[in-house]
């Protein structure tokens, strides 16, 4: 694995461990300020950083995680994650635990040169029709 590689896992496993802690400074320690959370649904739903940051200490657990098949590219001052991830998730309540498809993009600072998730794309593996609604209503702008 290169270095760059061991970098990006090691912050992405301090992304979901601080998921799992409800531990929001270090979600915006990690996370751009532009952090978008994109979940392939029908329709497609977005939270934003603030409206994730306030759905995971509440509606949106995640109590365990494992990452399989994680590759890593660099492109740039961007890296990309990709992984198969086990994920132990509820959402209001109703267990969603499941096989998903993780993409992470992480932009590395110019000023400070640390790296910040910008953008997470989450695909469950199956089709739940009763998502949607669900995750529009964490949306903060909703």
């Amino acid at each position: 694995m290169s270095n760059i590689a061991a970098e990006i896992e090691t912050l992405e496993h301090r992304f979901m461990r601080a998921w799992m802690r409800r531990e929001a400074g270090e979600i915006r320690k990690l996370a751009a300020r532009d952090f978008m959370l994109i979940v392939a649904s029908e329709p497609a739903q977005l939270l934003d950083r603030p409206s994730f940051v306030e759905a995971m200490a509440g509606p949106l657990s995640c109590t365990g995680f494992r990452f399989h098949e994680v590759c890593v590219r660099k492109h740039g001052r961007a890296a990309w994650f990709t992984a198969r991830a086990e994920l132990e998730l509820r959402i209001d309540r109703r267990d969603w635990t499941g096989n998903f498809w993780v993409s992470d993009l992480w932009l590395k600072g110019r000023v400070k040169r640390g790296w910040k998730m910008v953008e997470r794309s989450l695909a469950r593996t199956d089709g739940d029709e009763q998502l949607p609604g669900s995750l529009r209503q964490l949306q903060l702008w909703h």
